[in-house]
């Protein structure tokens, strides 16, 4: 009897596993339980996209050209950037760009593995067709984003350590509903605002082009969240929202400072706690790093999670001023709606 395992050894340094354990529910009412749900279902079947077909694989793309435009650099005017001779500073452009989408790449898979999660864990119907249906949505983000960091800017970077761990809190807990406020409500939120704000600096083609795709795809998982956690927090009780809190509160403290330049000033042998400083304090840096949260705060205010503790938090951090933003004029002027 062969006692070969089922993974190559070769790949077995490729795999980190973790223990999850949640409820899974089977559920023997069909009809629709939640309004709104079956709607998204039905959009989510409409856009269905192949990824090997409708992106335009062929576009040549330099790594090392101006991908997103210097102007947009939060490290351009930190001394030893500025030192830099033209080939150095292809390097950095091409570090920076390639880190941040790896970041997306690892992300999309995070959030393959949560999704099938919801499949199980969802307590109506349609919340299950739903996340099904964004189970193969982060299927083919995850191909995107892996075939372009690859075959494109040939440079992919480990995850960060925050993002893994905001991650693994997701997928460790047992709970269906902190499932979707760390995904749908948090990391989905956070993702949307990055990937926004790269497609409109950006000017690669094929890049805009696939983050507009991907786009679509989120802005329904992030309108999935809210739909399902509508109402679910206004008689919970006082300690169980307390640990609502805690969650909301620890994760965007976390988001908020885990692409502070510390991977970028290793890679280019720099003092990692000047660099991280230089981006803190960059005006391009500050600028993206709140705007990351414009989607996230609306809609904890839509769920009624914005009690007096993640207000206190919020107006610390610096991203309260976005609680009435409006998400869906943003969709709209995007072109997603």
């Amino acid at each position: 009897m062969s006692t070969a395992s089922p993974v190559p050894a070769d790949a077995e340094q490729d795999l980190e596993r973790i223990l999850t354990s949640f409820d899974s529910n089977y559920v023997w009412n069909y009809g629709s339980v939640k309004e709104g749900l079956r709607d998204l279902y039905e959009k989510a079947k409409r856009e269905q996209w192949n990824a090997a077909t409708e992106l335009d694989w062929t576009i040549s793309v330099d790594p090392e050209s101006n991908i997103v435009p210097p102007s947009f650099n939060p490290l351009s005017d930190f001394g030893p950037a500025q030192k830099l001779n033209d080939k150095e500073q292809k390097r950095l452009l091409h570090a920076q760009i390639a880190n941040q989408l790896s970041q997306f790449l690892h992300g999309e898979q995070g959030a393959l593995v949560v999704a099938s999660q919801l499949v199980g864990s969802v307590p109506w119907m349609d919340a299950k067709y739903y996340a099904s249906s964004q189970t193969m949505d982060e299927a083919r983000h995850v191909e995107v984003f892996a075939r372009y960091v690859n075959e494109k800017l040939e440079w992919e970077w480990p995850i960060n350590d925050s993002l893994k761990e905001l991650l693994d809190a997701c997928i460790k807990d047992a709970r269906w509903d902190f499932k979707f406020l760390g995904m749908q409500i948090i990391i989905e939120g956070l993702a949307m605002a990055a990937f926004g704000s790269l497609w409109r600096t950006a000017e690669e083609p094929l890049l805009k082009d696939l983050l507009k795709y991907v786009m679509k795809d989120e802005s329904r998982h992030v309108a999935f969240g809210v739909l399902a956690l509508r109402d679910y927090y206004q008689d919970m009780s006082p300690a169980e929202l307390k640990d609502r809190e805690d969650f909301i509160i620890y994760s965007c403290e976390l988001m908020r400072n885990r692409l502070a330049g510390g991977e970028i000033a290793r890679a280019m042998g720099w003092n990692e706690e000047e660099t991280v400083k230089a981006v803190l304090s960059s005006e391009a840096g500050q600028l993206f790093r709140s705007m990351l949260f414009m989607r996230i705060v609306p809609n904890l205010k839509k769920l009624g999670l914005i009690t007096p503790r993640v207000r206190e938090s919020f107006t610390n951090l610096g991203i309260i001023q976005f609680e009435d933003f409006d998400t869906d004029q943003q969709d709209r002027d995007l072109g997603l709606a």
